[in-house]
């Protein structure tokens, strides 16, 4: 899923609170708790529990959890019994939310592993498992804060900044859409002159995903036989999305609500495409559920720490196919001439589009304020105009997104720039596009891309 190239500056700590609120620490407790008495039947349960029987109750419950909330799983490809018994019998939220608890205890309970792959396997499951506990407390009716949300749900502690420190930046900005008038709605038809038409979009589309694609498997192996479906859909708060299918299949989704303007075609093309979400996702069934048989990794919960790691890398990707000047050569040469655009103004045109990402984090102010109840909803309307430099119809979808995911908006900002500190200590070229291969096809949290000597690709 993609809403637009957002970035937001890595926190000091990563994935833990100074000020853990009182439930958590009471969860914690109780966990840590529960693990003791299990461990203290050790006889038992480490003959009787594997941490491949907690990933399949985790899946279970997942899937049944889906039933209380469609869209909780975003993909699954994992046996259709478990799905159909999830579908036939799901518990109630409050066991759901028990059986989480308990499966935390359980993993607690095993024996620690020594091979460091199978480590962040197990840490992996663990913070997947607080993720579901706590979108089943908010299934259940319970109001968190921003904070709260980011935390339990992604294992990020983002640094949200007031909106004067976006103000500079927009004085900046004033260059490049001069004229008369509010910025926003200069900045505004300036884009629009770079519409793609409609009878020329599936055109476009295609050129830019495969563009992505062929410079992505240039670098990075895909599984035989990966392919796509292209559809274009209306009426969704996103731009794009990809649904993974399973067998190596995704189904990417444009929305054409809005006009699609020509630099969301390699946004597009790499975000769902290549590197992003679908071959994300194929390296994760090729490589760890066919390959190792784990089981959790047959399902992606949307709400989760892997959602994080998947938009931020996805975003990063476009960075990492069209370096330097690339992807403004490539629109200039072959996309605009493709779309029937004229490309006198492609360098400001680009120009523009890099300035405008400094802004995206006042998209994180924004939708805290607003979710918060400390401005209203037509507040956040007026403000996105002012501080994302886009029209109503815009500011509208963007608040939309917002009522709809909640915070799952920093993991586009957070995550692509905790992504870039990650990747690019690394050599630009093999070295790096190896670095993110890694982290795309081996159990990766927030925090590993925040401390250097655990991370993938290190």
């Amino acid at each position: 899923m993609t809403v637009s190239a957002l970035s937001l500056p890595l926190p000091s700590t990563a994935g833990k609170s100074r000020n853990p609120p009182r439930f958590h620490v009471t969860f914690v407790t109780f966990v840590t708790l529960l693990a003791a008495l299990l461990t203290g039947c050790a006889t038992i349960s480490n003959h009787t529990d594997s941490i491949d029987a907690v990933a399949e109750a985790y899946v279970r419950m997942s899937l049944e959890a889906e039933k209380h909330e469609a869209g909780y799983v975003d993909a699954y490809y994992g046996p259709a019994e478990w799905k159909q018994q999830a579908e036939a019998a799901p518990r109630p939220v409050a066991e759901l939310r028990d059986a989480a608890t308990a499966l935390k205890a359980r993993l607690a309970a095993l024996p620690r592993e020594s091979d460091p792959l199978q480590l962040r396997r197990r840490e992996f499951l663990d913070a997947q498992l607080t993720a579901a506990h706590t979108r089943l407390r908010m299934i259940s009716g319970e109001r968190l804060s921003f904070a709260e949300e980011a935390r339990g749900l992604f294992g990020v502690d983002p640094d949200i900044k007031p909106l004067s420190h976006y103000d500079p930046i927009l004085a900046e900005i004033e260059r490049l859409a001069p004229g008369n008038g509010p910025l926003a709605s200069r900045v505004d038809a300036f884009q629009n002159t770079f519409v793609i038409p409609n009878d020329r979009l599936d055109a476009v589309m295609r050129a830019a995903i495969a563009e992505c694609r062929r410079r992505t498997v240039a670098h990075m192996e895909m599984p035989e036989g990966e392919a796509f479906t292209l559809e274009f859909v209306t009426g969704k708060s996103w731009s794009g999305y990809n649904y993974y299918q399973g067998n190596y299949r995704s189904l990417i989704q444009i929305n054409t609500d809005l006009p699609v303007r020509l630099s969301r075609a390699v946004d597009l093309g790499c975000h769902e495409g290549y590197p992003g979400h679908h071959a994300y996702n194929a390296l994760l069934e090729r490589d760890l559920m066919r390959g190792r048989g784990w089981v959790e990794y047959s399902l992606y919960p949307l709400f989760s720490p892997q959602s994080f790691i998947a938009e931020g890398t996805a975003n990063y990707g476009i960075d990492l196919a069209f370096p330097h000047e690339e992807k403004r050569a490539f629109e200039r040469d072959v996309l605009m001439p493709l779309a029937g655009l004229a490309p006198r103004e492609a360098a400001r045109y680009s120009e523009l589009q890099e300035a405008l990402e400094a802004l995206t984090g006042a998209r994180f102010t924004i939708a805290r304020d607003y979710l918060e109840g400390r401005i209203t909803r037509e507040q956040a309307i007026e403000l996105t105009q002012r501080y994302q430099l886009v029209g109503p119809d815009r500011a509208r979808q963007t608040i939309a997104f917002t009522d709809q995911y909640r915070s799952y908006v920093i993991n586009y900002g957070l995550g692509k720039d905790m992504a870039r500190r990650w990747l690019e200590r690394f050599p630009e070229g093999r070295a790096r596009w190896d670095a993110m291969r890694r982290i795309l096809s081996e159990p990766t949290l927030p925090r590993h891309l925040a401390v250097p000597s655990t991370a993938p690709g290190g």
